[in-house]
């Protein structure tokens, strides 16, 4: 049990890590090369494959997990990120948008492999403390995960300020490589690893809950990207005329409070009691919950009040509600997992998940540009409704759940 905490607090702190660099170089290349004067559509197309790889990684990452130990996957996705952010030290004359791209794209596979093996993993160091517990463990690290990106926001505007583009870079490729190699010497070999060598083909999942729960995240992570990432900041600055420190101070603001909302998750629901963590019910109410601000922001603001008050206002509160949302799905996904399974089913849930985000990324642009910011929201709460729908096929999560026979090989 004490070597279990330690571990965790060892692949929690790994992911706090990383994820402060994903931020902080999401700020770097959106501020350096808007300096270099590239437009903001070729700003937006540098994170394309970003988003893209997302959706292969989850599908490739959790068979590879179960394959080689979900361990060695998280430190993979270190490496690979060190060597991300050194391919961005070259001249500027190098930057070409497809150079910058490929760059991004091996950032995109290193986030969602370390984002599914440090998932995966709390499922395993969780052991026998019951659903409960689970729920605690996922939620702390995801929601403190979110706070630190929106840190990481603020990271990477700052060494850009102080020691410029490369030498910002430089700090955060070595800062990563020093914690790689750290956890690489504390955590213990073959977590999550099967005793057999799963298939390719076994990376879909066959069960249920499963595949309504990953259909229910794509579209509520649809629901948020699809006025978050582009209408929104365009919509802060053109609009409402806030400056560029504005709009990327409040929005990592909010990044940071649903991270702190998220890791508060098990308290704020109260379901947990007892052994008992959320289940499929938990889950619908709160999507029925989340539609309601959407619908509310788009009828205020076809009825003429203030625009300002109406997104400031409306965004902190879907902020919270989402995060709750976004806690349950994390908690459900390895409640409904095998241990033997677990790394296979979280990268198939997240690469729902990355293509709920690129979807909405997608259609964010596509639908300010043609119904403005109201139009997002409409979007929005379409996802949001046709995750609660898909949510009435979750089942409950039995009460004192207890690990299965199939982990004593874990």
């Amino acid at each position: 049990m004490e070597n279990n905490v330690r571990n965790y607090l060892v692949v929690t702190g790994g992911y706090w890590a990383f994820t402060v660099t994903d931020g902080a170089i999401r700020m770097l290349v959106v501020l350096y090369f808007h300096l270099l004067g590239y437009s903001p559509l070729e700003v937006a197309m540098l994170f394309l494959f970003y988003e893209f790889f997302g959706i292969v990684t989850n599908m490739v990452g959790g068979w590879l997990g179960a394959r080689i130990g979900l361990n060695l996957t998280m430190h993979i996705g270190m490496g690979l990120q060190v060597v991300a952010l050194s391919l961005l030290t070259v001249p500027d004359a190098w930057l070409s948008v497809p150079y910058v791209m490929v760059a991004q794209a091996l950032s995109g596979i290193a986030k969602d492999l370390n984002k599914m093996s440090a998932k995966a993993s709390v499922k395993m160091l969780a052991g026998d403390g019951g659903e409960s517990k689970l729920f605690r463990w996922v939620a702390g690290l995801t929601g403190s995960k979110n706070a630190l990106k929106g840190a990481g926001f603020f990271v990477g505007a700052a060494l850009l300020e102080w020691i410029g583009f490369r030498g910002a870079l430089a700090v955060l490729a070595g800062m990563l490589l020093a914690v790689l190699a750290v956890t690489a010497l504390l955590l213990p070999r073959g977590v999550g690893k099967m005793k057999s060598k799963p298939k390719f083909t076994q990376v879909f999942s066959n069960t249920s809950a499963i595949n309504w729960l990953s259909a229910a995240r794509f579209f509520l992570f649809g629901s948020r990207d699809v006025w978050f990432v582009v209408g929104l900041p365009v919509f802060l600055y053109s609009v409402l005329g806030w400056s560029f420190t504005e709009v990327g101070g409040f929005i990592a603001l909010w990044v940071i409070g649903y991270g702190m909302v998220q890791a508060s998750a098990p308290r704020l629901i109260r379901r947990s009691h007892h052994g008992r963590g959320p289940g499929g019910g938990t889950a619908r109410l709160w999507a029925f919950i989340l539609a309601a601000f959407p619908v509310a922001m788009a009828l205020a603001l076809q009825y003429g009040l203030d625009p300002a008050l109406v997104i400031v206002t409306g965004l902190v509160l879907f902020g919270v509600v989402f995060a709750i949302n976004s806690a349950v799905h994390s908690y459900l996904i390895l409640a409904y997992s095998d241990f033997d399974k677990v790394s296979m089913n979280v990268g198939f849930y997240y690469m729902a998940n990355a293509g709920g985000r690129l979807a909405g990324t997608v259609l964010s642009g596509l639908v300010y540009q043609t119904q403005g910011i109201t139009g997002c929201l409409w979007w929005s709460a379409a996802f949001v409704l046709a995750a609660a729908v898909l949510s009435f096929r979750l089942p409950e999560i039995e009460s004192n759940a207890e690990p299965r026979d199939d982990a004593a090989h874990v």
